[in-house]
């Protein structure tokens, strides 16, 4: 049965939500994708959709603490692809990113300065494709069409993934490695220890806030037919080609992407000359 989306707020990204809060959430959720090997999976579809789309920049939007793209990127090295992303938010955490860039320098690089993925500067768009990693359920449905629907528009080539599929039960796979991600977030995170201490040791309130987020992470995620409902519409949109996929990790996790590439302007003109 499919189940409706449900358009509720996560803590982390919530105004009113203590900034150590909403840090404390968005860290532990990047260091449970790494140990927890969430995103391991997606390492062969990426490296297919770059393929395809016959690039090795990407512009990565939402980017958060950075932790899927830099996971990505080095799987793909290890797999002696090169790719090199460049990481973007509407609120950019720089400090965070100006420490992934020094692990990965020929990896990850950073846009210091605010960027709005409905409106991508030409000079940010060009020659990149643009990934959505783990980000595109926090948009409202108008909001998360109008990101995609932007990508068309500029003929970008467009990578979209999630680490569950709609269903209230898909954040659980999360818990064995986000509860202790959660526990030791006081002792490495680079800033407010006690702040964080207080939130993870002496009350529940990181606990719940993490356990609220990730439920309603589930209810809010895209599914297929809504993603491919956010590709059309636009001009550009019959040259795509669009695919959707699911990849598993540890603890029955299963996550879903979904990529679409355009043909040249060149090639469609030569097949449109051809019809006619």
């Amino acid at each position: 049965m499919r189940l409706p989306r449900v358009q509720s707020f996560e803590l982390n990204d919530h105004p009113r939500v203590p900034a150590v809060l909403r840090d404390t959430i968005v860290e532990t959720l990047s260091r449970t994708l790494r140990w927890g090997k969430v995103i391991d999976g997606l390492a062969h579809p990426f490296a297919r959709f770059l393929g395809e789309a016959n690039t090795s920049e990407v512009l990565d939007l939402g980017s958060g603490a950075g932790g899927p793209a830099s996971i990505l990127a080095e799987h793909l090295a290890a797999r002696g692809s090169h790719v090199r992303f460049l990481l973007s938010d509407l609120f950019p955490r720089v400090e965070v990113w100006r420490r992934l860039k020094k692990e990965q320098p020929h990896h990850l690089d950073f846009v210091p300065d605010p960027v709005d993925a409905t409106n991508i500067p030409a000079h940010l768009s060009d020659g990149r494709a643009r990934a959505i990693l783990n980000v595109l359920h926090h948009l409202p449905p108008e909001l998360a069409g109008s990101v995609v629907r932007s990508a068309v528009r500029a003929r970008a080539p467009l990578f979209i993934a999630e680490g569950f599929e709609r269903n209230p039960l898909g954040f659980l796979p999360f818990a064995a490695t986000g509860i202790p991600a959660l526990l030791l977030s006081p002792v490495l995170a680079h800033d407010r220890h006690l702040e964080r201490a207080l939130l993870a040791w002496a009350s529940p309130v990181a606990v719940l806030a993490s356990a609220w987020d990730g439920f309603v992470s589930t209810m809010r995620v895209y599914d297929e037919e809504e993603l491919r409902d956010m590709t059309r519409g636009e001009e550009a949109s019959d040259d795509y080609t669009w695919s959707y996929g699911v990849y598993s990790f540890p603890f029955g996790g299963r996550g879903y992407y979904f990529m679409g590439t355009c043909r040249p302007r060149r090639v469609m003109a030569r097949a449109r000359q051809g019809l006619g």
